[in-house]
């Protein structure tokens, strides 16, 4: 990555700086508390998982709201009555049918602690709807779910004003109140089954998504439409409470800031994992929009770059996308890329990881060591 676009000057070949080795075989502790959060913020996306949900689950494609997965295609018309049974969604399907009448159930896509996916039709119209979950509604982080689906509710209304340059499912009925968004439903596969997959898509796709990427952060709606879901002086402060960064790393990304106080802010999707982008006949397709917003420019191509440890390619194209406009696009990327790392070792970095999943950390932690470099040479070019 940095090899060739993010550092300002390219870093030493072969001496990469590695995580002690007792990253991945220490015993975990627990981490101190976090300080509290500042009122009216989102909280960082993905910064816990999903209550029911295991780390490394793969998703499967059923996870993806709008895909039409494999094995699905011929049983389209197949009514899954046991899952349409239960409790939960039979709640959720009555607050559905409230806003859609004509809403004919078909399958459950998923059924977990924070939402509820349920295939069906609307005459012969296929559509996906979404609801906040029973177990969501009921638990501790119910305000957190409540805000960022009503987040996501907003954004599909104001892209039926304001149509953006990228394909994502068309709005078909939305209940703020309720929780509950029917959008159509696409024919397609995910880019990715994982949040960090082990196979990477072909160079064709990473240029395809990388294209729709670009095109939504270039794209300037009105600057009331959307919020900045991120105070990046609150998360630099929580992350150096914490211990992930030092007294050096937190002021560097300060220096970074300070410099970036006049730089215009990018409209970016917020979670653009490959596990929500879609490849469709037609392209690449956005999906779950609940952190959209305006960010400093890069930010999702910091998302990006963060999940295809296994891509150098495509993590060098990337690098190079970022610092197309220049060294403020360059630091803005870095401060996004920073954050970014510190979140998934939050995520990842936790008592009873299983092989797989300490691999994992220790890639991270190589990963943030070399982004921390990129920041300190950027500033040192100031």
């Amino acid at each position: 990555m940095y090899s060739s676009a993010t550092s300002p000057t390219a870093p030493r070949t072969g001496t990469a700086q590695r995580p002690p080795s007792s990253v991945a075989v220490r015993r975990p502790v627990a981490k101190p508390a976090l300080p509290a959060r500042p009122a009216g913020r989102i909280e960082a996306p993905g910064f816990v998982p999903r209550a029911g949900e295991r780390l490394l689950r793969p998703r499967t494609p059923q996870s993806a709201p709008g895909t039409l997965g494999a094995g699905q295609a011929g049983n389209w018309g197949k009514v899954d009555t046991a899952a349409l049974g239960t409790p939960a969604v039979k709640a959720a399907l009555a607050h559905i049918t409230r806003i859609c009448p004509a809403f004919s159930a078909r399958q459950v896509l998923r059924a977990d602690g924070a939402h509820i996916l349920i295939t069906g039709l609307i005459g012969r119209t296929p559509v996906v709807a979404k609801c906040l979950s029973p177990q969501a509604v009921q638990a501790d982080r119910r305000g957190v779910l409540v805000e960022r689906f009503r987040r996501e509710v907003a954004v599909y209304r104001a892209f039926v004003r304001h149509r953006p340059p990228v394909r994502m499912p068309r709005l078909v009925a939305a209940d703020h109140d309720r929780c509950v968004l029917v959008m159509e439903r696409i024919p397609g596969r995910p880019a990715a089954l994982e949040r960090h997959p082990a196979n990477a898509p072909t160079p064709g796709e990473v240029r395809a998504i990388l294209g729709a990427v670009r095109g939504l952060n270039l794209w300037r709606p009105p600057t009331d439409v959307f919020q900045q879901p991120l105070d990046y002086q609150w998360e630099i402060s929580r992350y150096h409470s914490v211990g992930q960064l030092t007294d050096r790393d937190a002021g560097d990304l300060r220096q970074l800031l300070h410099g970036l106080a006049h730089t215009g802010w990018q409209l970016n999707h917020g979670d653009a994992l490959l596990s929500n982008i879609m490849l469709a006949p037609s392209g690449p397709v956005l999906l779950d929009w609940e952190q959209a917003g305006w960010y400093l420019p890069g930010y999702d191509l910091a998302v990006l770059w963060s999940v295809l440890s296994g891509d150098t390619a495509a993590r060098r194209q990337i690098s190079q996308v970022a610092q197309l406009g220049g060294t403020l696009a360059r630091d803005a990327f870095l401060v996004n890329l920073v954050l970014v790392l510190m979140r998934e070792l939050r995520i990842y970095d936790v008592p009873g990881a299983g092989e797989e999943q300490r691999l994992m950390i220790r890639r991270l932690y190589e990963d943030a060591a070399l982004a921390r470099r990129a920041v300190r040479a950027a500033v040192g070019t100031r």
